[in-house]
């Protein structure tokens, strides 16, 4: 094998949004991996002036600073940077997040035993409010039934590797419609596992911040949407009694979290007809009642777990 071949260049997008020293954690993660292929990192600027000094350029190690140039928001911004990019791996990471040192390499182990594949995914560690949860999936492969019945909110975008020209030729860019990007992650992964099964690394590789540092922590309007967006184009979701009721039990629970009663209640009654076991259900009805949606969500977070 060439050196390309065993151990090919990577890009990676990291996207940031007026949060420098996060953003300066995340790069000193990516660029100290062990990973002996070149690595090149652009950092795209959303709605954020860019800093041009962090530019650089080392053996083996490349950063770029460049402004998103497309809709704005988290989706517009890693188009931005996979459009930008010339490798044909390419990785995202969250500017909040962090790999640890293996990540790359042990993706890209994968990738070598599967040349097939076009998506690799890893678990994660949650970081939230001082305690550290791991996530596993408990499995090596992700297809798209699992991503149907489940968001598995274990393969977090920060661990995402994929071949650049599968993004362009077969699944597509991340779609810039979402309502302020919410569940673009999501989408993505229907749309890659649609093509073939997703490659998953079972251990946690990535590090992620949960709770204060996370813009989507508390926006439940725009995940309403989206989760109805969701059930529109993936008609895979509608037809699966699990992946349905996930579905409604979600937007049974963001109705309640903001106060839409009816809403919500009809949403749990959709829920509850098409898979009575959703557990999201009757924690809408809790909010329904008066418990606080923040505070079960934060119960959950606790634990590494999210609605």
């Amino acid at each position: 094998m060439t050196d390309d071949q065993l151990a090919p260049p990577v890009g990676v997008v990291l996207v940031t949004h007026n949060r420098p020293q996060l953003m300066r954690r995340a790069l000193a993660s990516i660029l100290g991996q062990s990973y002996d292929g070149d690595i090149s990192v652009v950092v795209v600027y959303d709605r954020s002036e860019p800093e041009h000094e962090l530019e650089s350029a080392t053996p083996g190690r490349q950063v770029s600073v460049i402004r998103n140039e497309r809709s704005a928001g988290l989706a517009g911004a890693r188009n931005t940077g996979v459009l930008h990019l010339t490798t044909d791996i390419v990785g995202f990471c969250d500017d909040d997040d962090e790999w640890l040192p293996d990540k790359l390499a042990v993706q890209l182990a994968r990738l070598r035993e599967h040349p097939e594949a076009r998506f690799v995914t890893t678990a994660m560690e949650v970081s939230y409010d001082g305690r550290a949860t791991p996530r596993l999936a408990g499995k090596d492969e992700v297809t798209l039934t699992d991503m149907v019945r489940s968001r598995m909110a274990m393969l977090h975008s920060t661990s995402f590797l994929f071949r650049r020209s599968a993004m362009l030729e077969e699944f597509g860019l991340v779609d810039e419609t979402l309502p302020n990007s919410m569940a673009e992650d999501w989408d993505l992964l229907l749309r890659a596992a649609r093509q073939s099964p997703i490659q998953h690394v079972d251990r946690p590789l990535v590090q992620i911040q949960w709770g204060a540092t996370s813009y989507f922590n508390e926006a439940w309007q725009d995940k309403n949407l989206a989760h109805g967006w969701l059930l529109e184009h993936h008609p895979e979701i509608r037809r699966d009694r699990v992946g349905a009721g996930l579905m409604y039990g979600k937007i049974a629970f963001g109705n309640a979290a903001v106060g839409q009663r009816r809403r919500a209640l009809a949403a749990v009654r959709q829920c509850l007809r098409v898979d009575w076991r959703q557990p999201r259900a009757y924690l809408a009805l809790l909010v329904v009642a008066g418990v606080p949606g923040n505070r079960i969500q934060a119960v959950l977070n606790r634990y590494g777990h999210g609605i």
